[in-house]
């Protein structure tokens, strides 16, 4: 908590916090980004904030894109936007780019390729550094999507860092999942396997355009074979989203997979389902951080020795750092 929030008067404190929030659900864009940069700090009156939007929050789509490093999932994103945003629809982005594992710092290059949004106020657009989170989302990501949710974004877009096949978090982020796909990635088969395929509710193959393409749909259709009984067998859309080729039939599957998640009441059960994940991933993190004191941290240290003595076992020292915290 800052130096500000600390020698406020709660009264006065609580009046700015209320001041911030009317503001923000009047349309105030340099609201908004206040209120994020404080969720995404985990700063007090970001939780503060979040508990009082929360409720105003849930009527939003949102829409997670997700694949590999170079398959173009920023010129997808942008252009779904651009495609929402024909249809008079106002768009949120969550762009999530890869940190530094020393400085935790990252480019965010998302900003960069998305230069021709900026001047549309029915866009906003929040670039989150994953700060070393596992999964393809930063740990903040969910808050800042409640927030965009409450400012009143009809859909949300949440893009994953790009960083390979395990990037399954978002399925628990996002309503729909989109997976961009591209010829010519080598062994389709080896590319595609482990869980990323099993959350992928539309296909996308970007670069159509280019030689390979026909094979990786084939490859697609025949991975999606492979598992019938899903309850929705996900499209396999060719696009070249350098060139807008086809994203208006990827927004109408991602249509198309909204109305049956509405009309089967999967639409309800992926709540509660992305809520107990939360809740979750939260509690996980209060746990850690609880046990992260001065005190702690030596006690790790001593448990730590042992297990590399191997006078104690990993799992008896684990209970031991639980039980003391």
């Amino acid at each position: 908590m800052t130096t500000e929030t600390a020698d406020a008067p709660q009264s006065e404190l609580s009046g700015r916090l209320a001041e911030l929030e009317e503001r923000l659900l009047a349309g105030d864009r340099r609201a908004l980004a206040r209120v994020l940069s404080w969720v995404e700090s985990g700063d007090q009156r970001g939780r503060e904030m979040l508990r009082a939007l929360y409720p105003r929050s849930g009527r939003a789509r949102t829409i997670g894109l997700t694949g590999s490093p170079g398959a173009g999932k920023s010129t997808v994103t942008n252009e779904l936007a651009k495609s929402f945003r024909r249809r008079g629809q106002t768009v949120g982005i969550v762009a999530i780019d890869p940190s530094s594992p020393y400085t935790m710092g990252a480019i965010l290059g998302d900003r960069v390729r998305m230069t021709e949004l900026y001047s549309d106020d029915g866009v906003f657009i929040r670039s989150l550094a994953s700060r070393g989170a596992l999964g393809g989302l930063s740990a903040a990501t969910q808050d800042v999507v409640h927030v965009l949710d409450a400012y009143g974004k009809d859909v949300i877009l949440i893009e994953t860092v790009g960083a390979g096949q395990d990037e399954v978090d978002i399925a628990g982020a996002a309503q729909t999942t989109i997976l961009v796909n591209t010829p010519n990635m080598g062994d389709e088969v080896q590319t595609l396997k482990a869980g990323i395929m099993e959350i992928a509710d539309v296909l996308a193959v970007n670069k159509s355009d280019l030689p390979g393409a026909d094979r990786m749909v084939s490859a697609l259709k025949a991975l999606l074979s492979l598992n019938p009984d899903r309850g929705w067998d996900p499209p396999v859309v060719r696009i070249v989203a350098t060139q807008g080729e086809g994203i208006e039939q990827l927004t109408e599957a991602c249509d198309s997979h909204f109305e049956e998640l509405q009309s089967s009441g999967k639409l309800e059960a992926g709540e509660l389902e992305r809520a107990r994940q939360q809740i979750t991933a939260l509690a996980r993190a209060n746990v850690l951080n609880r046990l992260r004191t001065e005190t702690g941290e030596q006690r790790l240290a001593d448990l730590s020795g042992a297990v590399a003595n191997r006078t104690a076992d990993p799992h008896t020292a684990a209970a031991a750092w639980l039980a003391e915290s």
